[in-house]
């Protein structure tokens, strides 16, 4: 797998993750032979450091420092929620136009990885920002109704929780589309079924950070995932359109 480099220089590299790679070895899935970090190590030829993580199923903006330095003083900024990060979803329902999600959520642990960490931990603030930018009707009763709505959001996450857009979204009765944990089984059978839709319709789409040696704004964007767009397109979003949601 020859993975898409959306920004290099001498002190760090970003790409655009596909959905379904992992961006290293977990012991959650040790039957998987594929990584980000090996592949873009062996695609560069040098060693790459990850200085934050994307869900397994999230596509988007992944980046990387090239040393432990930069990796470290990256990683201070994502500690210190200094990174602007900007989401596209699909959603199920129509979502209102714009809110705020302020609810704060719990640490999600995993029994295997987690399994010695504190389960007890009080809940830890979390917002998220939202935009809708199109609404959708299709002519199918999924479940009560007689049509299948959705939306396309721009989310906007002020804090790093784990899974926080994905449980944020749950919570205000809008899950993102193909979320086998959080969201809606029969949308998601219905997405497969009829539009060939099996992954999650999360993508990093853009990145804004300090460049940890020039200091200057570094604004990262990526295409828009393949198979959303395909999605989209499917469902009549005009190519203007859908050049604007990549110019994001």
């Amino acid at each position: 797998m020859l993975l898409s480099i959306i920004y290099q220089d001498e002190y760090i590299v970003a790409i655009n993750k596909p959905a379904g790679l992992l961006v290293h070895r977990s012991m959650l899935d040790k039957h998987e032979t594929q990584f980000a970090v090996q592949l873009l190590r062996d695609q560069i030829g040098q060693h790459v450091f990850p200085v934050h993580r994307l869900d397994r199923p999230t596509s988007g903006v992944l980046v990387f420092a090239l040393s432990a330095d930069i990796a470290r003083k990256l990683s201070e900024q994502f500690a210190s929620q200094l990174i602007h990060k900007v989401y596209l979803a699909v959603v199920r329902g129509h979502i209102i136009e714009q809110g705020i999600i302020d609810y704060g959520l719990k640490e999600k642990l995993d029994k295997i990885a987690d399994k010695m960490a504190k389960q007890d931990k009080p809940a830890k603030d979390a917002v998220t920002l939202f935009n809708r930018l199109h609404k959708f009707e299709l002519p199918f009763a999924v479940s009560r109704y007689a049509t299948a709505r959705y939306s396309l959001v721009q989310l906007t996450p002020t804090t790093g929780r784990k899974h926080q857009l994905r449980r944020h979204l749950a919570h205000i009765n809008h899950p993102i589309v193909g979320d086998t944990a959080h969201g809606d089984g029969k949308h998601n059978s219905f997405m497969r079924q009829q539009f060939n839709f099996r992954q999650l319709a999360l993508t990093c789409k853009s990145m804004r950070l300090t460049h940890p040696v020039t200091q200057q704004s570094l604004v990262l964007n990526c295409e828009l995932d393949r198979n959303i767009f395909d999605l989209l397109e499917k469902w009549q979003i005009s190519h203007p359109q859908l050049d604007t949601l990549n110019n994001l």
